[in-house]
């Protein structure tokens, strides 16, 4: 179900939804009926309006580091892009340092919410969120990314929220 009622039963929602199905099917769930399903899946999605990051191109930013504190700027994490492009901690994504000079990137943070709550007494018996940064704000690249994300090592931490940092998308 669409945590936002006006994205239920939308284009869009219904992409994303199937992503998570999946997901729920390879843990060993079914998808069923929320009227009649022992547990129901409410998921959220969006992408902010971006914000300009300014940084130079020939030093380490130490204002714009990882989560996962020091000696991890720049690390990889076991193939830090993975097979979807994204990588977890929240690193400079725009790549490391140049030849010198300034550069201005225009940083969106997306996101998703997913709770899953008992039908019977609507005790909620997970919640996460994954978050991105990226230079791209299309949520059709984007969310799958997250929901990827999202099942790592599924389920995790109840209430975590997983943060990633997805490529730059491939130009055509």
């Amino acid at each position: 179900m669409a945590e936002d009622p006006r994205d239920q039963g939308g284009l869009e929602f219904s992409q994303y939804a199937s992503l998570v199905a999946a997901q729920m099917a390879k843990l060993g769930y079914v998808q069923g009926d929320p009227q009649t399903s022992d547990l129901v899946v409410k998921f959220g999605y969006g992408v902010d309006q971006g914000r300009d990051h300014v940084r130079s191109t020939g030093a380490y930013d130490p204002f714009w580091g990882p989560w996962y504190g020091p000696g991890f700027y720049g690390r990889p994490y076991g193939g830090f892009w993975g097979r979807r492009g994204w990588g977890y901690g929240w690193y400079d994504p725009f790549w490391g340092p140049g030849f010198g000079g300034v550069d201005v990137v225009t940083v969106y943070t997306s996101g998703i919410d997913m709770k899953i709550e008992r039908r019977s007494d609507g005790k909620r018996v997970f919640e996460g969120k994954a978050q991105a940064a990226s230079t791209s704000n299309r949520l059709p690249y984007l969310v799958p990314n997250l929901v990827e994300a999202m099942f790592k090592d599924f389920p995790g931490h109840n209430g975590e929220t997983v943060r990633i940092s997805v490529a730059p998308e491939k130009k055509k």
